[in-house]
């Protein structure tokens, strides 16, 4: 599995409660663009309608090899593909307040495009300050540790 794009802030401002794993449907020069990590998920998300899923604002460069006049937008809606009943399961989740679906990152699997979408529920800026503060403390004991550690060898 080779990590094209992450969407980190994603992480920083939602709580992450669930992925889901989704193909995408992609044209040819989209995907050699994707091989040269060429991709950007910040300000992206998903939807559902008509009983689909669909990837919104993901930002994929045009490829420059690539006829000019075939270029495709490159932050078109990108269908998503997921089996029906787990759509069906996402609109009921999305439906509640305060959910939403964002891309979490975009990878080749076996050769394949696939983006994971996390249901995600909106962070509070003391929620964003707290995490912060969990991470900082973890650093520290981290580099406590690893100082006894170089202590101890020598």
């Amino acid at each position: 599995m080779s990590i094209v794009c992450q969407n980190k802030k994603a992480y920083h401002d939602y709580f992450i409660e669930e992925t889901l794993e989704a193909g995408i449907i992609l044209t040819g020069t989209e995907v050699k663009s994707l091989r040269l990590g060429r991709a950007n998920l910040k300000d992206s998300y998903a939807r559902v309608k008509n009983e689909e899923l669909f990837l919104i604002n993901a930002h994929i460069s045009p490829y420059t090899q690539a006829d000019s006049f075939k270029a495709q937008d490159p932050e078109r809606t990108r269908k998503l593909l997921v089996h029906k009943n787990e759509v069906l399961r996402l609109i009921g989740k999305t439906r509640e307040k305060g959910y939403t679906l964002i891309p979490t990152k975009i990878y080749f699997k076996n050769g394949k495009a696939k983006v994971e979408i996390g249901l995600a529920r909106g962070k509070t800026s003391y929620d964003k300050r707290e995490t912060i503060k969990k991470k900082e403390a973890q650093r520290e004991l981290s580099r406590e540790f690893k100082g006894k550690k170089d202590k101890e060898r020598q």
